[in-house]
């Protein structure tokens, strides 16, 4: 092959290091955002938070009380510890002031923990054995069965499974010890716990209440033979094998939906994250306005201190360092603003095009996809989508996600659309406001919404309906 050398003229595009950083900082979210910036204050010297001026840096009335207290305790008055104390006295009949010089109550420090490790069911089945006076063999049972019950409660391995991984380590074990100490365990707090199927840990539950409990006859009996009756709301059977009137029926039923089929839930405890939104939207003088949320990302700023001993002329190791920090630290400033002027410019676009949701909720929302809000801040459509992702907007309808405001659309018979979403707010208020003795079914739903204009398929009805977690008609029907 013969080598040529030719000359090529062509246009490429390349993401400089300044572009690269912003798009990481436009598609992080709150909580990324956070540590990114923290992780920017500690490895770059010119970067600092900008401190609220407004905020004055002393309390003057900080330094009177303490003169107060300095005086106080100059006399003696306060630091003669008498060598013995009454029986009968208590802290305060000594020490008057005590509780004055610390000051009123709200200025005290909130010591409760935030930090304290979630309780889980485990410990807490756990907790209540070592309570239990047991042998060492009992116990490695218990200890093997409580290892098997789920965070609802419900023994999840069968007790031939738990006896055959203990024989090898107790010798001489009988089945019948393993059904004891499963015993002893359902006796546990909460009540039902180390129930093998629903139908047990109703049963536990029900055995739990003061034999004169109205109806604990029929409804033991209920639960353990009409469980999937009653699921399929087959009323009529289990008043005919039962002999119940229509009355005594609806309250064994009530009786029964006291009782709780995952007792072990409200023992597991989970670490709750809670949503910070990055804008807040507010009516004002009549005209919705949009505002960043300032507690997000603190105000940050260039060390006018460091930034000063920088010499131009100088090319020492130590001069060059605080140059190459004092441009990665106006870089970051920069991206910093650009996201910030991004996200609130996307939020007050979504905005001014959903106002109906703002309005009147869920069922007033617009038909609205990302090509229309790029195209109206000129802006591609990749970067509405970075600004969109993990990122929450505080409205009076709650805090929602940005993606929430965009959905497909369905054709309307005045040839209009309507959006998804507010069709399966429509769908949701139909099925709300339904009798339960006669649900509406998925073909009634569609003909209601076709009465309103919306063209919608009972197929597209069913499939919004099981996107809600909402059961079918035949399952939501209640005879009693």
């Amino acid at each position: 092959m013969k080598q040529s050398l030719n000359l090529r003229l062509g246009q490429q595009l390349s993401l400089t290091p300044q572009l690269q950083q912003s798009l990481k900082l436009l598609q992080m979210s709150t909580l990324d955002l956070q540590q990114e910036i923290q992780q920017a204050l500690e490895s770059n010297m010119m970067l600092e938070i900008e401190e609220d001026s407004s905020e004055p840096l002393f309390d003057p009335s900080l330094d009177k009380r303490s003169e107060n207290i300095d005086s106080q305790t100059s006399e003696g008055s306060q630091t003669d510890v008498p060598d013995e104390l009454p029986i009968d006295s208590s802290w305060e009949d000594i020490y008057e002031n005590a509780m004055v010089a610390a000051g009123n109550a709200s200025e005290l420090i909130d010591f409760e923990p935030q930090n304290t490790k979630s309780s889980t069911l485990l410990d807490h089945l756990l907790w209540q054995l070592e309570l239990t006076h047991t042998s060492e063999r009992d116990r490695a049972i218990a200890i093997t069965i409580i290892d098997s019950i789920n965070e609802d409660g419900y023994l999840v391995s069968s007790l031939e499974d738990i006896f055959q991984s203990l024989q090898n380590q107790l010798d001489d074990l009988d089945f019948d010890e393993v059904i004891a100490v499963l015993h002893l365990i359902q006796s546990f707090e909460p009540v039902g716990i180390g129930a093998r199927n629903l139908s047990e840990c109703l049963t536990l539950q029900l055995q739990q209440l003061p034999d004169n409990t109205a109806y604990k006859t029929a409804a033991l009996a209920i639960v353990a033979n009409y469980l999937d009756s009653l699921a399929t709301h087959g009323q009529e059977k289990i008043m005919r094998d039962l002999q119940l009137t229509e009355q005594n029926a609806r309250l064994v039923i009530a009786l029964i939906r006291t009782l709780d089929p995952r007792p072990g839930a409200k023992i597991q405890e989970s670490d709750y994250e809670y949503v910070i939104p990055d804008v807040y939207v507010a009516k004002q003088s009549g005209q919705w306005q949009v505002s960043l949320n300032r507690d997000v990302a603190p105000k940050l700023r260039v060390n006018p201190f460091y930034s000063a001993l920088i010499k131009r002329a100088d090319n020492s190791t130590d001069n060059t360092c605080m140059k190459n920090h004092l441009q990665e630290a106006k870089w970051f400033i920069k991206s910093l603003h650009n996201r910030n002027d991004t996200l609130l410019r996307v939020a007050r676009c979504i905005v001014e095009k959903q106002t109906g949701f703002l309005e009147h909720g869920s069922v007033a929302m617009r038909p609205m996809i990302l090509k229309d809000i790029a195209e109206e801040l000129e802006l591609h459509e990749s970067t509405i989508s970075r600004v969109t992702t993990q990122k929450y907007m505080h409205t009076p309808n709650g805090i929602v996600e940005f993606k929430y405001f965009f959905s497909s659309h369905v054709s309307t018979e005045s040839g209009g659309e309507c959006s998804s979403t507010a069709i399966r707010a429509f769908i949701k208020e139909l099925i709300s406001n339904e009798n339960l003795a006669k649900p509406l079914s998925d073909d009634k739903i569609a003909t209601l919404l076709k009465e309103k204009g919306i063209n919608v398929a009972r197929r597209t009805v069913a499939k919004y309906r099981e996107a809600m977690s909402i059961s079918p008609s035949n399952q939501r029907k209640r005879v009693l």
